[in-house]
């Protein structure tokens, strides 16, 4: 028996890999007819809320022919003490893929290291590939090949932060990375990037980390329903994607945000519906980047 397609994290496929999903998400939304997955089922699996995610996994799952089942914590057993391991045996009985959105990377690692079906990673606190996959495909969609091009990173080193750094080496770009010192992403992040190819650049001023950027990106500073507190606002509040800030970089920059956003925090209203955004393009290609994922893992 083959061993299933995992699609886990960026730096554990290769380039190859990574670009082929890409062209069957841009092929799809292009009109190319995709292979059906009729007779499939994925499985979402959620330990954290989602919009975007479950929408557009339940959506292109069902436009691909296959069906969907959905799952928290309250109504599994996962809520009540059976194992991730042996929820990911008991799955790969009944589905065909599992979608897990969790928050610890080693839940992930343990639904993949048990289950016989393809896993995929809807997003943990360490990385978020799914988005990842839509924004370079909302770069080129926008500027071309990303090859070669400048993304500034202003904000929070979180876990999309840490993805894009990921992304930086494996679709060779530079990637100017404005964080305050005391939220950066996992120094073993920086150094593996450093080792790979020196793609990243740190910068604690943004104004800095944003001339020359053909893309400038961010994301919320606490996750949703969550704050740690005003001392982190602050800290980071010179980071907020404003007009001013905007202009920093170069004049047909684009701006990127996976949303939902916090508008007046970490990006303002007349960026975020500026004459530069794409975000609402950057949502929609959640749904064509999960196909394409979709069918790399199924088809």
């Amino acid at each position: 028996m083959n061993a299933p397609r995992h699609f886990l994290d960026l730096r554990k496929l290769d380039r190859a890999t990574l670009r082929d999903v890409l062209d069957r998400a841009v092929a799809y939304k292009n009109g190319k007819k995709a292979p059906s997955l009729k007779g499939k089922t994925l499985a979402l699996v959620f330990e954290k809320p989602s919009t975007r995610t479950r929408i557009s996994f339940q959506v292109g799952m069902r436009a691909l022919g296959g069906e969907t089942l959905s799952l928290t914590q309250d109504d599994s057993q996962l809520g009540r003490g059976e194992t991730i391991a042996d929820t990911a045996r008991v799955l790969s009985r009944y589905v065909d893929a599992i979608m897990f959105r969790t928050s610890k990377e080693k839940n992930l690692l343990e639904m993949a290291e048990h289950a016989s079906v393809p896993v995929i990673n809807g997003l943990t606190d360490t990385s978020h590939p799914c988005q990842l996959m839509a924004d370079v495909m909302t770069f080129e969609e926008h500027r071309g090949p990303i090859a070669g091009r400048t993304v500034a990173w202003c904000g929070d080193g979180n876990n999309v932060a840490a993805t894009w750094i990921q992304a930086s080496l494996q679709f060779d770009f530079a990637l100017h990375l404005a964080c305050p010192a005391s939220r950066l992403p996992a120094k073993a992040l920086l150094d593996w990037a450093n080792q790979e190819g020196e793609r990243v650049t740190l910068f604690e001023d943004p104004q800095a980390a944003l001339v020359d950027a053909d893309c400038v990106v961010t994301d919320t500073w606490f996750s949703m329903g969550h704050s740690d507190g005003e001392a982190v606002r602050k800290l980071l509040a010179p980071y907020q994607v404003n007009d001013i800030l905007m202009k920093a970089a170069k004049a047909e920059a684009i701006f990127m945000h996976c949303l939902p956003a916090h508008r007046g925090e970490e990006v303002t209203p007349s960026v975020l519906d500026g004459p530069q955004s794409v975000v609402w393009d950057e949502a929609e290609n959640r749904l064509h980047a999960q196909k394409g994922i979709l069918t790399w893992c199924l088809a």
